[in-house]
């Protein structure tokens, strides 16, 4: 495999690995339908994600209580809870510890 082979997989292993996250985080802005999803991660990551990994993952963050789902016109709109928005001051509260976590991954071998 090639190095621009193996920078790919490793790419697309990263956002599938935290789609929930980016999810969340992208919510803070505004409600967004799962179209709305796939579209922004293949303008953002330049990765196109099934429409089926998108609604699964939608489906247990809605499960678990950290979006909820409204029916519009034509699409269904997803948008923060209150728990939802707990969890993103979370995460983004703990940003350095994770950067520091990635880089252990790197430079502990």
């Amino acid at each position: 495999m090639s190095e621009s082979g193996l920078l790919d997989e490793m790419h697309e292993r990263v956002v599938k690995g935290f789609l929930d996250m980016l999810i969340l985080m992208s919510l803070r802005r505004n409600a967004m339908s799962g179209y709305d999803f796939v579209k922004f991660i293949s303008d953002r990551f330049h990765l196109l994600i099934s429409s089926g990994t998108i609604y699964s993952t939608l489906y247990y963050l809605e499960r678990k209580g950290l979006i909820e789902g409204s029916d519009g016109q034509r699409k269904r709109a997803y948008n923060l809870t209150n728990d939802g928005k707990e969890k993103v001051k979370m995460f983004l509260e703990s940003k350095d510890k994770f950067l520091d976590l990635i880089l252990d991954l790197f430079i502990c071998a």
